[in-house]
């Protein structure tokens, strides 16, 4: 049953309930009436004036409830928030469904038949009951009251949008495989926090050297609307879909999402896992963004308080906005070792990397980082929506923790990899450094760092010999340090004993067919010179001794000497209901 919100309208002591729905429906018959009680307006205009509180208990969402006569062809729906400490998120559906989110845009939302204000969608306005939605973003003081004025046209005021149409994926831009660079984490003017439209977000990201973008936008799927027009006008960037999956306990990454998701989880049945489902069924991936962000007030819902099951999570954003910008990874480490121990849990989860992005890299604010910072590689065979969803599925990434001009790695195996996954006794791990001289290299093995070693040549090349697993999988990844800490981080490469048809052994997960590793299948250009190689085993190669994915390498022991990485930190508690701090995200935005 839907949760919705007593309403009043003023200028009368009326006051319309219903015990069932707890709502004021806006019936036609009201109509007629508000219409003489309020304001003078327009003969073309009907003008419902509403006030009402915020329940303070149930799912952080509710509904009010309107009808819409026949004849409209236009909404306009201004909302004002009379408590200051209150913060309120604004939505709305038609009598199908999703029409729009605006979260905290200040402006009125405006749907026409042909146009709409930003977050929103244009198209039919079908007479019937229509919702306002209202999201309890923070209720401080009680009582939460509000205001509500919704305006019915039947003239457009709005001038057409002859840009917006329905999506089509685009034709690969470029063909041939190779690592492409981009940026999973970017916002357009149809996020309600942000500003900039796609042709500004195009400019700057090929100023980067950037080969594609995602428009991860604040539960809408408004922006693609404009796709179409702005990939004929840029047809040197790939603008993928995706959508920033925007929760009170958390957001997510659906990359190449093109169909709305509900996020209202608490209401009418919504669930996080239900939502997870919705991506993957429409061929998305589900990637957590930015997992360990949790600064109280200052970003509500930032970090991952979820709690849902790791097969449902393909990627991880281990880097959100690049290091010299967020307080030098202060969030980034933990957000490593958030995905790192998934990884320890079997699920084989990529690694991203997103700047989150708000104004298209101009005007930045204290923490804000620009499009690029930091750049994520995916090989891929060519550049298109779906191979780069392949290339994540398989883990073949690369995170540039600061930006484009960080060193590059690539992970390779002496035995090919299925996917993610070698089946063999033994293998030599390859990690090819370009760009890297004065850094160091170093491998990580079930989680444990091994000794680095200096970088002196470019390319450098350097391996690790790795035996039997054992039982289970033991899983490998690349590192550059600058300044000891991590600078350029791969996926992981996954070691395994047995065939690609073998049963996993018990308490291994299979989870998206391998989604977490990083590697050139068959080297994507010609090898590193004889010489490269014959140097990487003189100055670089460690032999790691037999162990199993249960008994991780101890320090000193056989690997060079290894380090612990830092534990996964414990997940904050999902948050009380009602004492929500505000959402302005990194540097005074609503969310992140």
């Amino acid at each position: 049953m839907s949760r919705c919100a007593t309403v009043r309208v003023p200028s009368t002591a009326t006051r319309v309930t219903s015990a069932v729905r707890a709502a004021t429906q806006i019936t036609p018959a009201l109509l007629a009436a508000t219409l003489l009680l309020s304001a003078p307006a327009r003969a073309d205009e009907i003008i419902l004036p509403l006030a009402g509180e915020a329940p303070t208990d149930g799912p952080d969402h509710f509904l009010i409830p309107f009808d819409v006569p026949e004849g409209i062809v236009e909404i306009e729906v201004r909302h004002t928030n009379l408590v200051a400490q209150n913060v309120l998120d604004w939505g709305l559906y038609d009598p199908t469904g999703f029409r729009g989110w605006g979260g905290g845009n200040a402006e009125p939302a405006v749907v026409g038949v042909e146009a709409a204000s930003r977050s929103y969608l244009a198209g039919p306005i079908s007479a019937g009951t229509w919702h306002v939605v209202v999201g309890k973003a923070q209720i401080k003081t009680t009582p939460a009251a509000y205001t509500l004025e919704i305006v019915l046209r039947d003239a457009g005021t709005l001038a057409p949008q002859p840009e917006r149409a329905p999506h089509v994926a685009s034709p690969p831009l470029a063909t041939g495989p190779r690592w492409y660079a981009g940026d999973f984490h970017v916002h357009s003017m149809e996020s309600g926090d942000a500003r900039p439209p796609l042709d500004e977000i195009a400019t700057f990201a090929r100023k980067r050297g950037l080969d594609f973008v995602e428009i991860t936008d604040h539960n809408t799927t408004s922006q693609l609307d404009f796709f179409n027009a702005a990939q004929a006008r840029h047809p040197d960037l790939l603008f993928v879909p995706g959508v920033e999956f925007t929760t009170y306990d958390g957001h997510a990454n659906g990359v190449g999402a093109t169909r709305w998701v509900d996020h209202k989880i608490g209401l009418d049945g919504v669930t996080i896992e239900g939502a997870a489902r919705a991506f993957a069924d429409q061929g998305a991936i589900f990637s957590i963004n930015h997992p360990m962000f949790d600064v109280g007030d200052l970003c509500i819902g930032c970090a991952w308080a979820h709690d849902l099951g790791g097969e449902h999570i393909g990627a991880v954003e281990i880097a959100s906005g690049g290091l010299s910008y967020t307080g030098n990874g202060v969030f980034t480490w933990p957000a490593i070792a958030f995905w790192d121990a998934l990884c320890a849990r079997g699920l084989h989860v990529a690694a991203l990397g997103g700047s989150d992005d708000h104004r298209a890299g101009v005007d930045l604010g204290l923490f804000q980082s620009p499009i690029g910072d930091p750049t994520t590689l995916v090989f891929a065979e060519e550049l298109s929506v779906a191979a780069l969803l392949d290339g994540i599925r398989k883990g073949r990434t690369v995170v540039k923790l600061q930006g484009p001009d960080d060193p590059m790695i690539e992970l390779a195996s002496s035995v090919t990899p299925t996917g993610d996954t070698i089946f063999a006794r033994s293998t030599t791990f390859q990690a090819r450094v370009s760009g890297g001289i004065g850094a160091e290299l170093r491998f990580v093995h079930n989680g444990q760092a091994l000794d680095p070693v200096p970088i002196d040549t470019d390319p450098f090349v350097g391996e690790l010999k790795a035996t039997d697993p054992g039982d289970g999988e033991d899983r490998f990844r690349a590192e550059v340090l600058v300044n000891g800490q991590p600078r350029t981080v791969t996926s992981h490469l996954w070691l395994r004993t047995g065939t690609a048809t073998d049963p996993l052994a018990p308490g291994i997960s299979a989870a998206n067919e391998g989604g977490c590793g990083c590697t050139v299948p068959g080297r994507d250009g010609p090898p590193p010179p004889a010489g490269l190689l014959a140097l990487s085993v003189v100055v670089a190669s460690v032999v790691v001794r037999a162990v199993s994915r249960h008994r991780p390498p101890s320090p000193g022991g056989g690997c060079g000497g290894s380090a612990p990485l830092p534990a996964l930190p414990p997940l904050r508690p999902a948050r009380a209901r009602g004492g929500r701090g505000r959402p302005t995200g990194w540097g005074g935005r609503r969310g992140a």
